[in-house]
């Protein structure tokens, strides 16, 4: 197993972890429950995702496209009902 991302909250790495297996690698999400105690815990490197070694480098680049992705235009409404705008 190799620890080949820390994602920055327990929501993106459920994200991620839920896309990966979506391509067919089982991920581990190493710290999921330290992430409770976090006012007594270090911050920073409590979560990380873990793959098997065979499918790291293709694992790496899933996340790396994902990181990269830029929202498409012309998918936002033209208002949004109900919301304040600041």
């Amino acid at each position: 197993m190799q620890r080949i991302y820390e994602p920055e909250n327990l929501m993106e790495g459920e994200l991620l972890q839920g896309m990966l297996a979506s391509e067919g690698i089982e991920a581990h999400l190493v710290g999921r429950d330290l992430v409770g105690g976090s006012g007594e815990l270090p911050i920073f490197g409590l979560l990380g995702l873990s793959v098997d070694n065979d499918q790291a480098a293709y694992a790496r680049e899933l996340i790396t496209a994902y990181n990269a992705a830029l929202p498409l235009s012309g998918d936002e409404p033209e208002s949004f009902p109900g919301t304040l705008v600041c």
